[in-house]
C-alpha cells in the first residue's frame, strides 16, 4: 500500500499547522533569552512531560524496540534499560529537583553552581559546553538523512519526480527529502523558541495516542483471528534466568543468528551488568541536551519534579500500544513483510514494512505524521539545545556578556541558521563524519558517567577532577573498540568506569578543593545528600540551627517503587495487545500498589510552591 491523495492532505495540514504555531509564538519568544530558550519558565509541567515525552518518542528508537520484542518477546522489556529508560525515575524522584533549584539556563552554567565561576568552574563549564555541542551536532547532522530514509518508503522518487524540476541519484533522495521536512522543522523552532516546540510536540503526542491505539486493534483484531502467535516457548514470558532459553528452529530460523550475533547471552549476566549500569547512568543526572532544558524550563523545582512524572506516565503506554501492535502483525504476516537485505534480514524494517502493508489509507497518512513528526520533534529539541548552549554559554559568556535583548535576538537566529547549515552541510560533504561522530559522542558518553555521579555526592569533588575524569573516560572509550574489537560494548563499559573514576578522584586529590562559599551555598540551596559531612560542619558553625536534609532512604525507596511501577506500566499495554488478561490483570495491580506507595511516600512530600 502506498500513500494515496487523503494521506498526502494529512501530511501537508500537519506541516501547516506546525508553521503556525511558529509564527503565532514568534511574538512571546522574541521577549527575552529566556522566553525563547526557556519558554519564559511559565509553561505548564503536564505540557512540558508530554512534550519530553514526544521528543522521546523517536522513530529510529521505536524500529529498536519493534526489532527486539519480536526476536526476544515480553522479555524485550527488559532491553530499553541499556539506555537507561528508568532515569526519568530518578528524575521525577529527586534529580529534577536538584536539577532546576539551580535556576540556570544550560546544563553547563548548572555547572558553575556546583563549582564557582572562577577558573576553577570554567573547565567544568567548558567541557559540558563541548560535550553538548557535539552532541547536538552528530545528531543533527544525520538525523535529517534517517528521516528521508523513512519518508523515501512511503514516497518513492519515482513518484514526485515528475513534478519537481530537479533530478537526484538514489542515494541522494533521502538526503532532499530529508532537507526538505528539516526546513519546516526549523522553521517552527526557530520562530517561536522553546514554547513552539512544545505545542508542536503536544500536538505530536496526540496524534501517537491515536495511531498507536489504531494499531494496537488492529492487532488485536487480526490475532483475534488466529487460533495462536508462531512463537516459541518463553516468548510471552516476562521473567528469565540465567539463559534465554528461546528457540526459534520450528518457527524462523533465522531469528536465533540475530540473537546469537546480539551477544545477550548469557542473559541473566547481561541484565545484571545493564542494570548497574544503568543506575550509575541514572545517579549522574541527564546529559545536556533537549531533556536538561525542559527540565530547566519548569516554573519551580516541584513542577519539574512533576513533569518528569508525567513523562513516564505519557509515553511508555503509548509507544509500548504500537510496538505491540506492529510486533503482532509483523509476526502474523512474516512470510508477506520484505525485511530482507544484501546483508541478511533486518529486523528493524519490519516497523516501516508493516505500517506500509497494513495500515489503511487516512490513518496511514496519520502514521507518517506521526513517525515524521518524532523525528521533527528529537530535531527541534536538540536544535534549542544547541542554540542554548552557543547562546549562553559560549556567546553571552566568552564574547559579549554585555549584549543588549535585541543583539541576543538577533544572535540568537544567526546561531540556528548556522547550527543547521552546519550540521546539513556535513552530513552532505563528508562521506565517513557518521562513524567518526558516532564514535566521538559514544566516547563522550563512556566518559560521562563517574565525573557526574560524583559532581552531585562528594564535596572533595572539584572541576579537575571533574574535566580529569571526563578526559580519562573518553580516552580510555576511544582505545577499548580496538583492544575489544568483538566484544559488545555494555562488557568494557567497567573498564572504562573504572579509568575515569579513578581520574576523577586522583585530579580532584591533587588539587585545591573547591572555594567554601561556593560549596556552602550549593548545599544549602541544592540540599543533595551524600558525602557532605565537612560542609555541613562548617555551615552549622555558622548556622546551629541549620537542619541539612538527608533523604537518601526516603528517595532510594521511592525509586525502587518507581521502577517497578514503570515497568508494570510498560507491560500492561503489552499484555493487553497479547490477548493475556490474567497477566494484564496482574501489571494493573502492581502499579497500582506502587502508585498509592509513591503517592505517599514521594507526591504529598514534595516541596511546595518550591
Amino acid at each position: 500500500m502506498k500513500l494515496k491523495l487523503i494521506d498526502f492532505l494529512v501530511i501537508i495540514g500537519y506541516l501547516i499547522f506546525v508553521l503556525i504555531i511558529g509564527f503565532i509564538l514568534k511574538k512571546q519568544a522574541g521577549r527575552s533569552k529566556n522566553d525563547y530558550l526557556l519558554g519564559g519558565k511559565s509553561i505548564p509541567f503536564w505540557m512540558l512531560g508530554i512534550s519530553n515525552a514526544s521528543g522521546m518518542f523517536d522513530i529510529s528508537g521505536t524500529a529498536w524496540m519493534v526489532s527486539i520484542m519480536f526476536v526476544y518477546g515480553v522479555k524485550s522489556i527488559w532491553l530499553p534499560w541499556l539506555w537507561p529508560v528508568f532515569n526519568q525515575v530518578f528524575l521525577m524522584v529527586y534529580l529534577s529537583i536538584w536539577l532546576r533549584k539551580s535556576n540556570a539556563s544550560t546544563g553547563a552554567e548548572w555547572m558553575l553552581t556546583r563549582f564557582g565561576s572562577q577558573k576553577d568552574g570554567g573547565l567544568a563549564h567548558g567541557i559540558v559546553t563541548t560535550f553538548a555541542l557535539i552532541s547536538c551536532l552528530s545528531f543533527m547532522t544525520y538525523a535529517f538523512v534517517g528521516l528521508g530514509k523513512f519518508i523515501e518508503i512511503f514516497l518513492p522518487w519515482s513518484i514526485i519526480q515528475p513534478y519537481i524540476p530537479l533530478n537526484f541519484s538514489p542515494e541522494n533522495v533521502p538526503h532532499f527529502y530529508g532537507i526538505v521536512f528539516t526546513v519546516f522543522t526549523v522553521i517552527y523552532s526557530l520562530l517561536g523558541g522553546m514554547k513552539s516546540i512544545v505545542w508542536a510536540d503536544f500536538v505530536h503526542y496526540i496524534i501517537m495516542v491515536i495511531i498507536s491505539v489504531a494499531i494496537a486493534g488492529i492487532a488485536i483484531q487480526a490475532l483475534l483471528g488466529h487460533e495462536s502467535l508462531p512463537v516459541p516457548a518463553g516468548w510471552k514470558d516476562l521473567f528469565f534466568g540465567k539463559e534465554l532459553g528461546l528457540d526459534w528452529d520450528n518457527y524462523i530460523s533465522v531469528v536465533n543468528q540475530k540473537i546469537q550475533s546480539d551477544q545477550f547471552s548469557p542473559f541473566g549476566y547481561f541484565f545484571a551488568l545493564m542494570a548497574a549500569k544503568g543506575i550509575l547512568a541514572s545517579l549522574a543526572g541527564p546529559v545536556p541536551s533537549y531533556d536538561m532544558q525542559k527540565i530547566l524550563s519548569a516554573k519551580t523545582p516541584r513542577e519539574a519534579a512533576l513533569m518528569s512524572m508525567v513523562v513516564n506516565i505519557v509515553l511508555l503506554p503509548t509507544r509500548y500500544l504500537l510496538i505491540a501492535g506492529v510486533t503482532v502483525l509483523g509476526l502474523l504476516h512474516f512470510k508477506d513483510i520484505n525485511i530482507s537485505t544484501p546483508s541478511g534480514l533486518d529486523f528493524e524494517k519490519i516497523l516501516p514494512a508493516v505500517v506500509n502493508l497494513y495500515i489503511p489509507p487516512g490513518l496511514l497518512g496519520l502514521v507518517v505524521v506521526g513517525l515524521m513528526g518524532a523525528f521533527m520533534s528529537s530535531f527541534a529539541g536538540t536544535f534549542n539545545a544547541a542554540q542554548a548552549y552557543l547562546l549562553n554559554d559560549v556567546y553571552l559568556k566568552s564574547i559579549s556578556p554585555k549584549a543588549s535583548e535585541k543583539d541576543i535576538k538577533k544572535v540568537t537566529y544567526v546561531l540556528g541558521v548556522a547550527i543547521v547549515i552546519i550540521s546539513t552541510l556535513t552530513g552532505l560533504l563528508v562521506k565517513d563524519v557518521n562513524s567518526t561522530l558516532l564514535w566521538i559522542v559514544s566516547a563522550l558518553y563512556g566518559g560521562y558517567i563517574a565525573s557526574n555521579v560524583l559532581k552531585f555526592h562528594w564535596w572533595r569533588f572539584n572541576s579537575y577532577g571533574f574535566f580529569a575524569g571526563m578526559l580519562t573516560g573518553i580516552l580510555c572509550a576511544m582505545i577499548c573498540p580496538a583492544l575489544f574489537p568483538d566484544t559488545l560494548p555494555l562488557f568494557y563499559f567497567p573498564v572504562i568506569l573504572l579509568v575515569s573514576a579513578v581520574g576523577a578522584i586522583v585530579g580532584s586529590l591533587l588539587t585545591p578543593p573547591t572555594d567554601l562559599k561556593v560549596l556552602k551555598s550549593f548545599y544549602k540551596n541544592i540540599e543533595p545528600w551524600g558525602f557532605w559531612q565537612p560542609v555541613v560542619k562548617m555551615i552549622r558553625e555558622e548556622n546551629p540551627d541549620f537542619l541539612p536534609k538527608n533523604e537518601f532512604f526516603k528517595d532510594s525507596i521511592n525509586v525502587v517503587f518507581g521502577i517497578i511501577a514503570q515497568t508494570a506500566l510498560t507491560a500492561i499495554p503489552v499484555y493487553a495487545v497479547l490477548l493475556m488478561p490474567s497477566q494484564t490483570l496482574a501489571a494493573i495491580a502492581i502499579f497500582s500498589i506502587c502508585a498509592m506507595a509513591l503517592w505517599k511516600g514521594w507526591y504529598l512530600k514534595l516541596p511546595v510552591n518550591k
